[in-house]
Formats: structure tokens, C-alpha cells, sequence
């Protein structure tokens, strides 16, 4: 079915020789209810539609393509999601840098082929397709199993039951199965797209849903605002622990999916703003408990120093960074580097985010008693080789941890500081005496997340002369470096990067460091003394990362601060 005047389509394919005016007559004769007449002449033979199709193109100024002659790559395919090709009747046909290209089955639909844009969020070039070609591409190129609403679906929520007493929990209803898909396809596209939480935001006049991805948000739909209601009670019952009768006050929960063969754990979190409530769902992928130290992002002369570190036999090693900047990963794949069978490992953890073979794992439940504190008394008691305290936040749990790593234990923890050097003061603010952080911190690691360049895209690359002057590189480190620029394709989706890696500051608390911590020297003298006894800063191994291809300067500067002399 076309959008335009029917008289005008009429005419067109008369004008192409394409049907007389007795074909034409002879149609509105047999046109069943419901149908066009340029319908009625596809359906009784009179035109092919493919034909009609064609010059119907060529009015609209459009390309035509056969979709019956190729398939594109399943990349390419994923670029539009089944919902918005079957909604808009459009399917995608090639990618370019960053120019997205779709076979559209109306070219005279002009607001749709306007809002392509925003709907894709790609820049979009439209060409045409007979709108049988399309329909039989969404079947062909997505798949029955996907497509049918009886298709086996490859999400399973492992644990479904009803909320705590909300209203409407509990099995969902046939009129539901809608509002189920949504949901459903909302999970299934963002683990797909490799995000690593999705935002369900209510604004005035519709739902935003978001993911981030590589630490950047990109925008994937708007929703019409009356389904919000709808979007989060399935949510809420997904959890099997939220009220969807409680909207007043925020609430957190969990919900385990299983993806295909994949084990995925969302933590869920709304909270009521002045629109509704926001959702956000952090998707917590279980692939990062196998990290190697290389896929964080050291290179070899950091994994060297942080292997021999993180083996020691006793003392505390803490990463630090805001939040977000990876140090609950680096933690994990430390855990999983070191975990053998002759040695114990016991956790505290605020909550518990991924469950590891072979550790104990301790939650925290503050509301039961079972603060850091409380659950660390506990498990020393348990005669643990190594301790995994999820954060330090006040004194009591940071004394616990200095005794426990004086009297034989290898203690790792995480701080909220800006760099390595700091994390001297924030103990000393928090009340820690100076003597015993000498004693018992054996190295701070400080760390931020940057963008690495999507491999199958970056080209060389040079830097501005901005970029050398802010990073202070020189012609001999540019001779011997391998800069790379980012282009954009469908692996990263347009954005040139994909995946994140770290970038590190190792301060090591050698004799000498010790002596500078008790003589109560400031954080920039600290800094200064650090870097002269040979600290490489987080800015700095930014630098080799961008002189070996793997970030961009643009990155580097972004999430690292000046170094100070």
C-alpha cells in the first residue's frame, strides 16, 4: 500500500505503459475491501509489482534494488532492529563510513523517509523496493524464530515470579504479550549491541530508551509516552522482587536471564522523577570474570610489575578511579589470576556482581547488620589466604583490613580517588594513621576506561599539533609510534572505536616511598617524589597507547588530567 493520491499512482503507471484504463476500470471492479486499486491490479495480474514498484521509484527520484538477488551481512542486517523494519517497512541494504543504507517498500512516504534519521540513528540513504521484496527480506534476513509471535524465544528469565504484593504481578496476560516483546527485544538488542546499561527515561510527550555503549550514550528509540506504565511493571515482575505498586520511592533489584547459551544478570534500579519512573538496567556480563591482565589493557612492562604485585604474600593492593573507571573488573580478573586451589579467597561485597567458581562471596546487608565491617570480623575467622573488600569507606573497615594484611594476609580493595598518590591522603583523612599505610599498602593503582580504535576500521593517523603540544610528544617518540585515526563501520557502528581498555598509574610503596608517607609529605610532593622514583602516569601510559595504535589523543586527553611537575 502506497501513500500517495491513488489518481497520481494511476497515472504514473499509465504513463509507463503499464496498464490501459479497461485494466484499470477492471480492477475497482474486483478490488476487495480494504485494497488499492493499484493493489487489485497486482492481485489479478494486470501489473506485476515489482514493475510498479519500479517506475514508481524512478517518479520519487529513488534507486530501485532486487532484494531477491543478495543478502547482506548479518552486521549489516543488525543496524535495524526487526521491530523498526517491520514497523516503517524497511530493510537495510549497505553501510558506508557512516552512512546507513535501506530499501524502503513506500518511496512516496516522505515523513517516514524524513525521520529515518532520528528513528536509526544513522545518517540514512534511502533507496526502493517492491513491498513484497521487503516483507519476504524481513522473513528472510531476521528470521521465523524471531519474526512469529509462537517463536521459541531465545530469552529466558531464569527466576519470574510476582512482586511483593504489587498490583497486577503475577502471570502476564494475553493482552501483555506486546509489552513482553518490547521488553524482551529492548534486553536481547542491548546485549547484542555490547552495552553496558540501558536507560528507560520517561519525558514529556515519550519514553527514551538509551544504552551505553563503550561509555558513551547513544540514543535507539522513543516510544509513545502511554506504554511507560506498561515497560516498567513488566520490568518490575521480571525482578521477582519490586512492587509495581510502589512508584513513589526508588527500588532496587536483580534479574537473571539466559540469552541463547549465555548467562546474563541485570542489576535494575528505578528511581520517580517529575515525568514517571526511570529504569536503569546494568547489564553485568559474566565474560569479564575470564580477563586476562592483556585484556585489560597493560602492556607488558605493567602486567610484569601488577602480576608480581598482586602475588605477594601479604599487604594491601588498592585500584583506584571514579566510578565507572573499570576497578571492579580489574579486581575480578586479579581473583580469577591468582585464584588456585591450595590458596582461600573470601569477598565483601556491596552487592555481590558476579559469582565466581571457587570463592566465597560475602554480600553486605547493612539493614541486617552486615556491614563491611561486621562480614570482615567474620572472615578472618575463616582463615583466608586472600581478602577482596569491595570498597573502603570508613575507618573501622580500614582498620580491620591494615590488620589483617600486618598479620599475613593479601588484602585488595578499591578507593574513590582521582589518582594513586591521593589515595595517601584520603586513608589519612579517613583516620588511618600514617605509620600503619606505610606498614601495610604495598602499591595503589589508579585507572580510568578509554575508547580503543575499532581494529577492523582505524587507519594512520597524525596528530594535531594541539594533541602534541597537550601530551607533550616529541618528533623522536612520533618517529618510532604508529598512530591510528578512527573511520567508522558497522562493527563500532559508525563511531570508529569499540571496546574499552585501561589506562594505569602503578604507585609502588617501596622503602623510600614509606619514609615520604610517614614524613607527612603533601599529595603533590608525594606525586612529584613518585614520578622522579620512576611512577608512569595514567596520562602518560595514555601517550604509548596512542603512539602504538591502540586509543586516540582525543581519548587520552579526555579522561586524563594534566600532569603537574
Amino acid at each position: 500500500m502506497y501513500s500517495a493520491n491513488e489518481d497520481y499512482l494511476l497515472e504514473i503507471l499509465q504513463e509507463a505503459d503499464l496498464v490501459t484504463p479497461a485494466q484499470i476500470d477492471d480492477a475497482r471492479g474486483q478490488r476487495q475491501p480494504r485494497e488499492t486499486v493499484v493493489d487489485s491490479l497486482v492481485r489479478v495480474g494486470h501489473v506485476k509489482e515489482v514493475d510498479a514498484a519500479r517506475v514508481f521509484s524512478v517518479n520519487a527520484g529513488l534507486e530501485f534494488v532486487d532484494l531477491t538477488r543478495f543478502t547482506p551481512p548479518e552486521e549489516i542486517v543488525s543496524l535495524v532492529s526487526l521491530e523498526d523494519a517491520k514497523r516503517y517497512r524497511v530493510v537495510p541494504v549497505g553501510f558506508d563510513q557512516s552512512r546507513l543504507q535501506v530499501a524502503v517498500s513506500d518511496p512516496f512516504d516522505f515523513e517516514t523517509l524524513d525521520s529515518l534519521n532520528h528513528v536509526l540513528n544513522y545518517d540514512v540513504d534511502a533507496v526502493c523496493a517492491s513491498p513484497e521484496q521487503v516483507a519476504d527480506a524481513i522473513t528472510r534476513w531476521y528470521g521465523e524464530s524471531i519474526d512469529s509471535a509462537a517463536a521459541a524465544d531465545d530469552m529466558v528469565v531464569v527466576s519470574e515470579t510476582s512482586g511483593d504484593g504489587g498490583v497486577g504481578a503475577g502471570k502476564a496476560e494475553a493482552g501483555d504479550a506486546p509489552i513482553i516483546k518490547l521488553v524482551g527485544q529492548i534486553l536481547r538488542e542491548s546485549f547484542k549491541a555490547g552495552a553496558s546499561d540501558i536507560h528507560i527515561e520517561p519525558l514529556e510527550k515519550s519514553v527514551r530508551v538509551r544504552y551505553r555503549i563503550d561509555g558513551m550514550l547513544h540514543e535507539v528509540g522513543n516510544h509513545p509516552r502511554n506504554l511507560l506504565s506498561a515497560v516498567i511493571a513488566r520490568i518490575k515482575i521480571m525482578t521477582g522482587a519490586m512492587s509495581i505498586a510502589e512508584k513513589r520511592m526508588p527500588q532496587d533489584a536483580r534479574i537473571q536471564l539466559k540469552l541463547g547459551e549465555k548467562d546474563v544478570d541485570l542489576r535494575v534500579s528505578t528511581v520517580p522523577t517529575n515525568h514517571g519512573e526511570s529504569v536503569v538496567m546494568r547489564i553485568l556480563d559474566k565474560s569479564a570474570l575470564k580477563l586476562g591482565l592483556p585484556q585489560l589493557g597493560f602492556l607488558s612492562d605493567d602486567q610484569t610489575t601488577f602480576e608480581r604485585l598482586i602475588t605477594l604474600p601479604d599487604g594491601i593492593l588498592l585500584v583506584t578511579g571514579p566510578t565507572g573507571s573499570g576497578k571492579t573488573t580489574t579486581l575480578y580478573a586479579c581473583l580469577n589470576y591468582i585464584n588456585k586451589p591450595d590458596r582461600k579467597i573470601i569477598t565483601v561485597e556491596d552487592p555481590v556482581e558476579y559469582q565466581m567458581s571457587g570463592i566465597n562471596q560475602v554480600m553486605v546487608k547493612e539493614e541486617v547488620g552486615m556491614t563491611f565491617a561486621a562480614a570482615l570480623r567474620s572472615i578472618l575467622r575463616q582463615a583466608p589466604n586472600i581478602i577482596m573488600i569491595g570498597e573502603i569507606r570508613d575507618l573501622e573497615t580500614a582498620s580491620i583490613a591494615i590488620n589483617a594484611s600486618l598479620t599475613g594476609h593479601l588484602v585488595f580493595s578499591t578507593l574513590h580517588t582521582n589518582d594513586a598518590p591521593s589515595a595517601v591522603a584520603r586513608l589519612a583523612d579517613i583516620g588511618v594513621k600514617r605509620f600503619l599505610i606505610a606498614s601495610a599498602v604495598r602499591a595503589i593503582m589508579a585507572q580510568r576506561l578509554v575508547r580503543k580504535l575499532c581494529d577492523e576500521c582505524k587507519t594512520p593517523g597524525e596528530l594535531t599539533e594541539r594533541e602534541l603540544r597537550a601530551l607533550g610528544i616529541d618528533a623522536a617518540q612520533l618517529a618510532e609510534s604508529s598512530v591510528s585515526a578512527p573511520v567508522g563501520c558497522v562493527r563500532c557502528r559508525a563511531t570508529g572505536y569499540k571496546g574499552r581498555a585501561g589506562i594505569f598509574e602503578i604507585f609502588e610503596i617501596d622503602d623510600e616511598v614509606r619514609h615520604m608517607v610517614n614524613e607527612n609529605l603533601s599529595t603533590p610532593q608525594l606525586r612529584r617524589q613518585a614520578r622522579e622514583l620512576g611512577m608512569r602516569t595514567m596520562r602518560e601510559d595514555g601517550i604509548r597507547k596512542v603512539l602504538n595504535g591502540m586509543t586516540s589523543a582525543k581519548e587520552v586527553l579526555h579522561v586524563t588530567m594534566a600532569d603537574s611537575d
